[in-house]
């Protein structure tokens, strides 16, 4: 769909709200406004810019902190005063970190396949993108061989911690690990959806 911006309806202070929503999930990343000059240059580079009502002036998301937001597309309400932007996030869309800034649920309600799959899509974007300040990026900087060392050390440590016998630290040790396996898949081009194929294999033949 066209988005006619000829059509919208901005109010009386040249502010439009603007619903951002992941193209993927559909969730609602976050709300904000955009007048004439921050939809054009939103239209124009195919990332998200806003006008900060706090600060009366324009921002371009992710700037500073690298969590850009990728526009797919806009659309404007059936009344043309409101719209969502479905964008593809190079990052988490709040300022505290959160994917959302919409956090009504726990991180613990969580899904494991959900949260795999959202943090595959962060480490692939961060492969992409190269943000500075990013240990991800420091990782796919350094190569291949400092990223098989990291899954060493992680693996290792995770070890130490089982054998240790205290829940907490096992369980730091092994979200390190996962992390830093989900880097390395990345890094060699192997999807989840080949490593899922292949547990299901597995499953399959009773191992």
């Amino acid at each position: 769909m066209t988005l006619e911006v000829d059509k919208l309806k901005f109010d009386t202070n040249g502010l439009i709200p603007a619903i951002v929503q992941d193209a993927k999930t559909r969730e609602v990343l976050t709300v904000a406004y955009m007048n004439a000059e921050s939809l054009a240059r939103t239209i124009e580079t195919n990332e998200t810019w806003f006008w900060s009502r706090s600060r009366n002036q324009l921002w371009h998301k992710g700037e500073t902190s690298g969590n850009i937001q990728h526009v797919v597309e806009i659309v404007a309400d059936c009344d043309n005063d409101a719209l969502v932007v479905l964008v593809n996030p190079a990052g988490p869309a709040c300022h505290t970190g959160d994917i959302s800034c919409f956090q009504s649920a726990k991180p613990t309600d969580v899904n494991l396949s959900t949260f795999l799959e959202q943090l595959y899509q962060l480490v692939a974007e961060r492969e992409r993108e190269r943000p500075e300040n990013s240990y991800t990026t420091y990782l796919f900087d350094e190569g291949l061989d400092k990223i098989l060392k990291k899954v060493g050390e992680e693996s290792a440590e995770t070890i130490i911690a089982a054998k240790n016998n205290e829940i907490e630290p096992l369980v730091a040790e092994a979200a390190d690990l996962l992390y830093h396996l989900v880097v390395l898949l990345v890094a060699r081009g192997v999807t989840l959806d080949q490593l899922r194929a292949e547990l299901v294999r597995r499953g399959s033949g009773k191992e």
